[in-house]
């Protein structure tokens, strides 16, 4: 979003587009339902587990939020004394249903597929007090991440923390896809839209420095540790790999029945 935020071109943008904030999950819905509140077009960045629940939703070719190895803001946490195999329980963070989905995929692939999934706020001790694991994501991950240390000293518990991403990309071998920007159907679209959004990345890539120091003051989490999530745990290219990584996972949501059928676009995506 770097140029929707910060000059020169965050003024000419406001004149096309007007932003409104809130979670992934919300957006889709609201596109979904045409409630998008955007000028010049119905536009959100949504999870891509959305595109099988709304399959008129259009990708906007070029920009993606992916991991090609661990992520770390997207975590499975259990106690060490019990494998993922034997949990009976799970308290899930419901910001993502593209996460809970992959969620879904991996505890197939470990031989646990029907463990309930009980929805729950993203505080680890108050999720672990009511399940065996809990899944946290987004900002909740990255703090559990680094307080590790001092909840072992706290509560003497021995905890596993399984990074999602990490786990699909060891069984796939393709990126964990979690969000595209999508147009709501019959928004008008021009190369020039996903243009946009695509300069605005590349803008948003050449000053990491700036989003480091800006972040740095938001979360309590060591500048090197912002630097290394935007530039290296995090993929925002929307390439071959990643529409591979996606079009596997539609592919073994729908077989286990996780998901509707969805099939992506095959080749470059148009605006």
């Amino acid at each position: 979003m770097w140029d929707f935020e910060h000059p020169p071109l965050q003024d000419p943008l406001a004149q096309r587009y007007q932003i409104d904030r809130m979670l992934p999950s919300e957006c889709a819905d609201r596109l979904a339902s045409g409630h998008a509140d955007i000028r010049h077009a119905d536009i959100g960045l949504v999870p891509i587990a959305a595109l099988a629940c709304n399959p008129t939703l259009r990708i906007l070719p070029g920009c993606t939020i992916a991991a090609k190895k661990r992520v770390r803001s997207l975590l499975l946490v259990h106690r060490a004394g019990q494998p993922v195999t034997a949990l009976r329980s799970v308290a899930a963070d419901t910001a993502s249903r593209t996460t809970l989905a992959y969620a879904r995929i991996l505890f197939h692939h470990w031989g646990n597929p029907s463990v309930p999934f009980l929805p729950a706020s993203a505080d680890l001790d108050a999720m672990l007090d009511a399940a065996d694991a809990a899944i946290l994501i987004g900002d909740p991950a990255l703090l559990a991440l680094e307080e590790q240390a001092n909840r072992f000293e706290r509560t003497c518990e021995p905890l596993v923390y399984l990074d999602l991403a990490q786990e699909w990309v060891s069984i796939s071998g393709l990126p964990f896809v979690s969000a595209v920007w999508a147009a709501a159907p019959g928004s008008p679209l021009d190369e020039g839209v996903a243009n946009d959004f695509i300069q605005s990345r590349v803008h948003g890539l050449q000053n990491i420095d700036a989003l480091v120091a800006e972040w740095s003051k938001k979360l309590p989490i060591p500048e090197e540790t912002i630097r290394a999530y935007l530039t290296t745990n995090i993929h925002y290219v929307l390439d071959e790999e990643c529409l591979e990584g996606m079009r596997v996972f539609f592919r073994t949501a729908a077989s286990l029945g996780i998901l509707p059928e969805y099939t992506l676009p095959i080749g470059r995506l148009e605006p």
